[in-house]
């Protein structure tokens, strides 16, 4: 009985937090939702394939139900899947993100908690493992990708929240006032000492 109750609990979070990583895309211009926001180059579409061939790989071959989609073998990942190229169109990586959830809910949905598992690029002593394990893996994957795009959509253009209906739009002076008082308090710290 908890078994299902952890498994039910943990799929519909990961439903959840997929869906609000989508929600961070919704309005953008193509330009915003592809251009590179850090010094690293993180891009909130490129979060979205990221987290999808994460999901298509975790819950495709690590329980030898390969995904129907075309990836590169493991081995020869390159950081692709952290942006969209010219010839990849937004609709084209939601898209793959949708059909990736189908996928990844079939594998949740038909395997038990203790379903083995192997995933070849983790360290030999942890590659061996169980469905349980790697959805809290991919969950845990997807809520750090999830906060990234909050703080990517907040610097694009100020918009905050998990949801819609949680959305927020701060006002701005009332932001600058919040973040000098921030800064005031950071300027106030000791020093570091050896």
């Amino acid at each position: 009985m908890i078994d299902e109750f952890a498994k039910d609990t943990l799929h519909a979070r990961l439903r959840r937090d997929r869906t609000a990583l989508l929600w961070k895309l919704d309005g953008l211009s193509e330009y915003d939702a592809r251009r590179p926001l850090t010094a690293t180059g993180t891009n909130l579409l490129g979060l979205v394939k990221h987290v999808a061939s994460v999901e298509a790989r975790y819950f495709g071959e690590v329980f030898d139900r390969p995904s129907p989609e075309g990836l590169p073998r493991w081995q020869d990942h390159d950081g692709s899947d952290g942006w969209a190229t010219e010839d990849e169109s937004r609709d084209q990586i939601v898209a793959f993100y949708r059909r990736t959830w189908e996928h990844a809910d079939a594998t949740i949905e038909g395997l038990a908690l203790d379903a083995p598992g192997h995933v070849p690029w983790w360290p030999e002593f942890h590659s061996h493992t169980n469905l349980f394990a790697v959805l809290v893996h991919v969950l845990g994957e997807t809520n750090r990708h999830a906060g990234h795009a909050d703080i990517l959509r907040e610097g694009v253009d100020g918009r905050t929240g998990m949801r819609p209906e949680h959305e927020t739009r701060i006002d701005e002076e009332a932001r600058a006032a919040y973040r000098a008082k921030i800064e005031r308090a950071a300027r106030s710290a000791p020093p570091l000492t050896a």
